[in-house]
């Protein structure tokens, strides 16, 4: 029976994706022997899949503009930046050998735009440093005596000691990349709490069915507001994707790492921002007035897609086929408050098989956010997405990852080597 004190200079880091790659490497780059245990066959197999194969690696931004883009404790990440900011980031990418560019929106990528060369870079860089990787090494438990960590055991039954261990094994979405919970299991046998986890950063769907009509449509420059208990609870303007289950696109994306716990909202899409209601009248008046005998869905192709343009009245509560010069004052404004307020019930959200992040994980109270460390088992810690921050779409959530990942690796690094003296 495995019965070690865990008093070794060894750390372990379970996962070898975004956060993990980093823990694993700046803790060898901080005199530890590391071992990284990937359950999968390669390493940073969600790294692969972001930013549609391209790797939007990080967002380069300052500290605080960073931190606006996270809506749940972004305090805590104030260390891990500190260590590892987002140029940090493109430095250490640059010594290992992948260089990258700035697009819109600050979003940072690979020069060649492919995501594996991001993987391949942290790879080198662990390899250089002495990094020990094993693949198909999936972890069945961690070991600890007295609150202290002392290894990890494998589900082949082999027991390896350690004299600390990183959890990184990320959330629940993208299962198919290995994201199963197992952290989350780890983290409650271990006495930490975990808040409720739900799929984020993934398409809403919708009461109504009219959106199934628009399917594929994507209509830009709208604003999107969302509303829970009478408050705004999220109001940007983008691009919204219209699907058979209800919208997506970037402004539904973010919508959803807003919503409550208590669900329906309500949402209503301004198609007309850039425009008062007085302002969307007097246009309309005109555009009715020259239109003559024509009919109001032909008309209303001067401000809407001819597919929206043909749904659009009915959502209206008007007749399409009304010749306009018969489009009564009445009508007339129910149209222009359906434009600038059109009304949907967000039911729910797609599954974690489309979910970019999971939402929730393991509550940061009980994590020294100056270490990445437990509170509760010496020698312990976790980072990347299996914690509960996350953040909007535009590279936060990867920066998120390699930043508290490699602030738990020089961590773990320390605590390790001073456990071993």
């Amino acid at each position: 029976m495995y019965t070690s004190t865990g008093k070794t200079n060894e750390v372990i880091v379970i996962g070898g994706g975004a956060a993990g790659m980093l823990a694993a490497l700046f803790a060898a780059r901080n005199g530890a022997s590391v071992t990284l245990l990937e359950k999968n066959e390669k390493l940073g197999k969600k790294v692969y899949i972001t930013g549609k194969g391209r790797c939007n690696c990080t967002n380069l931004c300052d500290t605080q503009d960073f931190l606006q883009e996270v809506p749940r404790n972004p305090r805590f990440l104030y260390s891990a930046l500190k260590l590892l900011n987002p140029e940090g980031l493109l430095q250490l990418l640059k010594e290992l050998g992948c260089e990258t560019k700035i697009e819109r929106g600050r979003r940072a990528f690979p020069v060649s735009d492919h995501a594996s060369d991001i993987t391949r870079a942290f790879e080198k860089g662990m390899r250089q440093a002495g990094v020990k990787i094993r693949f198909h090494a999936a972890v069945k438990a961690i070991l600890r005596a007295e609150n202290r960590v002392t290894g990890v055991q494998l589900t082949n039954g082999e027991t390896l000691p350690a004299g600390a261990v990183i959890v990184c094994t990320g959330g629940l979405s993208y299962p198919s990349t290995g994201s199963t919970g197992d952290g989350y299991v780890w983290a409650r046998e271990t006495s930490h709490p975990v808040t409720a986890c739900r799929p984020s950063l993934v398409g809403l769907e919708t009461q109504e069915t009219w959106p199934t009509q628009l399917q594929g449509l994507t209509m830009k420059n709208i604003c999107l507001n969302a509303r829970s208990c009478g408050k705004i609870i999220y109001s940007e303007q983008g691009e919204t994707l219209f699907t058979h289950y209800g919208i997506s696109g970037p402004l539904a994306i973010e919508c959803s790492a807003h919503l409550p716990d208590d669900l329906p909202v309500s949402v209503t899409l301004d198609l007309k921002p850039g425009l008062t209601e007085d302002q969307l009248q007097k246009r309309l008046a005109r555009e009715l007035t020259a239109a003559g005998k024509k009919q109001l869905a032909t008309v209303l192709q001067s401000l809407l897609p001819s597919r929206f343009a043909a749904l659009f009245p009915l959502l209206c509560g008007v007749e399409g086929k009304t010749p306009c010069s018969q489009v009564s004052g009445k009508m007339r404004t129910q149209i222009v408050q359906t434009f600038k307020a059109l009304p949907l019930t967000v039911t729910g959200t797609r599954d974690y098989r489309e979910a970019i992040i999971t939402r929730g994980g393991v509550d940061v109270k009980s994590l020294n956010a100056a270490t990445m460390e437990s509170k509760n088992v010496s020698g312990l810690y976790f980072a990347g997405e299996v914690i509960d921050v996350d953040a909007h779409t535009g590279g936060y959530n990867l920066q998120i990852a390699w930043s508290t990942g490699a602030l738990a690796g020089k961590s773990a690094a320390n605590r390790a080597l001073s456990e071993q003296a």
